[in-house]
C-alpha cells in the first residue's frame, strides 16, 4: 500500500495535480496549515482540490487553521487531530495538530504542556496497531526539521521526547517551512516536506510488515 503526505498548504493548491501517483495512492495525509487563518470557504476549496484527485483524505489543523477548519474536517469524516485511524491491517495513523506558541499569535496555538498531554492521550488509542505513522504538525526540538534560517531551533522538546520513547514507524511533521528535510530520532525517521507550494511531499509505503518513506519533490 502507498500513501502520500504533505502539509503547510496555506491555500496553495496549484501543485496538487502534479504529485506523481496521488490519484492511485491508498490515501492522502495532510499534516496541518491547510489555510491562512482560514474560513470554511478556504478549507472547502483545498479539500475539494485534493478530493478531485484522491477522495480518501486524512487531515488535521495546524497553527494557521481555525476551529472552523477542524469543524469542517470532522463533518467530512477526514479529521485525524487527536485521533487514530486505521490505514491498513496493522497500520495506524495518529494525528496531533496545532503548534506551541509562536511570535505571530496564530489561531491554532496551545502550550507545550497541552501538546505533550495530547500526544500521550492519543497514543493510548493506538495500542492495538503493530505499526504507527504519526502526523505531528509541531516538529521535534533540536533536529534538522525545527531550524529557522538563522540556525535557531524552535521545535518542541515534548514532541522529541515522545518520539524517543514511543519510536513510531514514521513521523511526518511541518510548521517550519525552511526546515524541509529528514532526520532520525532513534530508529524513527522524521520528515518535514516543507510548504506544498515548494513541491515537497512524502511517499509512504507499507508492505504489511514494514513502513518506509521517502521525501520527494514535484
Amino acid at each position: 500500500m502507498q500513501f502520500i503526505a504533505f502539509g503547510d498548504v496555506h491555500e496553495s493548491t496549484g501543485l496538487i495535480t502534479a504529485i506523481p501517483g496521488l490519484a492511485q495512492a491508498d490515501g492522502v495525509i495532510i499534516t496541518g496549515d491547510i489555510t491562512n487563518r482560514g474560513s470554511r470557504e478556504a478549507v472547502d476549496r483545498v479539500f475539494r482540490a485534493v478530493a478531485a484527485v484522491n477522495p480518501r483524505i486524512f487531515a488535521q489543523p495546524g497553527n494557521m487553521d481555525t476551529d472552523t477548519v477542524q469543524t469542517f474536517l470532522t463533518e467530512q469524516d477526514a479529521d485525524i487531530h487527536l485521533r487514530v485511524r486505521g490505514l491498513a491491517p496493522g497500520l495506524g495513523l495518529m494525528g496531533v495538530g496545532l503548534s506551541t506558541p509562536t511570535p505571530f499569535g496564530t489561531p491554532g496555538e496551545v502550550s507545550e504542556e497541552t501538546i505533550v498531554r495530547w500526544l500521550d492521550e492519543t497514543h493510548r488509542l493506538a495500542a492495538h496497531f503493530d505499526h504507527l505513522v504519526c502526523a505531528i504538525h509541531e516538529p521535534p526540538a533540536n533536529t534538522r526539521l525545527d531550524m529557522l534560517g538563522n540556525g535557531q531551533h524552535v521545535g518542541s522538546p515534548g514532541v522529541r521526547a515522545f518520539i524517543e520513547r514511543v519510536q513510531p514507524a514514521l513521523v511526518v511533521t511541518g510548521h517550519i517551512h525552511e526546515a524541509t528535510g529528514t532526520d532520525m530520532i532513534g530508529n524513527t525517521p522524521v520528515i518535514n516536506p516543507g510548504m506544498l507550494a515548494g513541491g515537497g511531499y512524502v511517499r509512504i509505503d507499507f508492505n504489511g510488515q514494514t513502513v518506509s518513506a521517502v521525501l520527494e519533490s514535484v
